[in-house]
């Protein structure tokens, strides 16, 4: 697993993803912070790129997760 410090983002989409399995959508549903919203997408490729984000597709949805 990867041992960068994460930022403040990281760690939000991190915690909401260690409660439960979740689709791009239903993040940014429970991102209240604009900042975090514009990044996302981003910080969800570096969370996969790290080991640390995992993914897979159900139902032609595609969910999130926290390895």
């Amino acid at each position: 697993m990867y041992t960068k410090e994460l930022s403040v983002a990281h760690q939000t989409i991190i915690n909401e993803l260690k409660k439960e399995h979740l689709t791009s959508f239903e993040i940014l549903k429970k991102t209240q912070n604009v900042s975090l919203i514009l990044e996302i997408y981003n910080i969800l490729d570096e969370l996969n790129s790290m080991g640390i984000l995992k993914t897979y597709v159900k139902q032609n949805m595609k969910y999130h997760y926290i390895a």
